[in-house]
């Protein structure tokens, strides 16, 4: 029997060992997130660990803020290294050595649960540290290479499955992470991400990968200046990735997502979970519609108004009291962030020659990450100055304002019509 259109692309083998090995640790690494993010602002709140004290709101969330900043400062310092060891090395091999170092820290954060403050914490920052250097490898590994486990022409699908298998996992981590933390504590949500990522592990390490093509003639910093003046040259791609940086830098309420569930929507360790998950509830659907029909038309304008409503739906989520609407709010900013992941995904898989993937890649995700470790520092720090709910709705304005700048900054990613029509300009530029 024929498989349905929608999962043809997982006839190849290898790339559903790639899939599975991507949906598993996303999961893992969300589950630790609630851990973590819970972890850290109750230790903050709690008088009994800060010497009789108890920080403040303000200065709790702050602290989440530089979890998120210990993060992105070894992504921001290591990601045009790990582009280049993706275009140089065997991409299999890193991801396999990066989700063992990821084995390795969970135990750290599983021992930080059983010391004091005074200890968790430095142990907690410094997990956080060492994820950011596994982090800084990992994309520009992961995106090139499942492109080459699918024919050229099922690339849009694999990317869609890809960010639907993603979205699931968000979903389904957070939200199973706070039920866990709930039930049994930090100390079992870790000893379930553990497990997670040894699965993790083999499905990769079992993969039947093609070998490794290596680049010729070009080595060290010529090879990233390579890949940063591709970037420069394709406008498309540029105003892409850079939106992308601005919104969810100025936009991202994640990091401040323990603050409302404790002390403004008073929903707790599992209203947590299932906040963390509500924005992947939106992505998923959004996912599940692009894996099955693919946008093919107007790619550029979709993206602008997606970045639109993004920014609306963030306001709401500041500005609500009830937990049903931050939940619902929550999940339009996940659907309309989707449209922007796909359509920038798409855009450097398929403008990007294979031997320029891992460089082009790590470029992407420095912004990525930028708009994700170090926007949860700006909220952190946004949080500090204005509140947690001037903090959101300061993001949801800047992100509108943000859609509205770029449509002219960059008319050609605002008129982009077709996939095909973008890769044969990046031909043209490059």
């Amino acid at each position: 029997m024929a498989l349905a259109p929608n999962l043809h692309v997982f006839r190849h083998r290898a790339y559903l060992h790639y899939w599975l090995m991507r949906v598993s640790i996303a999961a893992a690494r969300q589950m630790e997130a609630v851990a973590i993010g819970w972890q850290v602002y109750n230790v903050a709140r709690d008088p009994a660990e800060t010497g009789g004290l108890g920080w403040g709101i303000e200065h709790s969330a702050f602290l989440l803020g530089l979890v998120g900043l210990s993060q992105f400062v070894p992504v921001l310092l290591l990601s045009l290294v790990g582009g280049q060891a993706a275009d140089r090395l065997n991409r299999k091999m890193i991801l396999l050595v990066t989700i063992s170092v990821r084995i390795l820290v969970s135990f750290g954060l599983l021992a930080s649960v059983f010391l004091p403050a005074s200890y968790a914490l430095p142990i907690i920052f410094g997990v956080a540290a060492t994820l950011g250097c596994v982090n800084a490898f990992v994309p520009a590994a992961a995106n090139s290479l499942f492109p080459r486990l699918v024919p050229r022409a099922e690339l849009p699908t694999a990317i869609a499955w890809n960010s639907l298998g993603f979205q699931t996992a968000t979903i389904t981590g957070p939200a199973i992470g706070g039920l866990i933390y709930a039930f049994g504590g930090a100390e079992a949500v870790y000893i379930t991400a553990i497990v997670i990522a040894c699965f993790s592990f083999t499905a990769l390490a079992t993969a039947k990968t093609p070998p490794h093509e290596k680049v010729l003639n070009v080595r060290g910093w010529s090879m990233v200046f390579e890949g940063l003046g591709y970037i420069r040259r394709n406008k498309i791609v540029l105003g892409a990735i850079s939106l992308d940086l601005v919104v969810v830098f100025f936009g991202g309420a994640k990091a401040l997502l323990p603050v409302f569930a404790r002390d403004i929507l008073f929903v707790g360790e599992v209203g947590l979970g299932f906040l963390q998950a509500s924005v992947a509830v939106g992505a998923a659907i959004v996912a599940f519609m692009l894996a099955t029909r693919p946008l093919s038309r107007n790619v550029g304008p979709w993206m602008m108004w997606a970045v639109g409503i993004y920014g609306a739906a963030t306001l709401v989520f500041g500005l609500s009291t009830m937990f049903w609407l931050s939940f619902a709010a929550l999940a339009v900013t996940g659907a309309a962030d989707q449209i922007s992941v796909f359509v920038r995904a798409s855009l450097i898989q398929l403008a990007t020659p294979d031997e320029m993937k891992g460089r082009v890649s790590s470029v992407s995700f420095i912004f990525i990450s930028a708009s994700n470790e170090l926007g949860e520092f700006e909220s952190g720090v946004a949080a500090r100055l204005l509140g947690p709910v001037g903090a959101v709705v300061l993001g949801g304005g800047m992100a509108i304002v943000t859609a509205l700048l770029w449509s002219r900054l960059f008319p050609d990613l605002t008129r982009a019509d077709r996939f095909d029509g973008v890769e044969e300009q990046a031909v043209r530029t490059s």
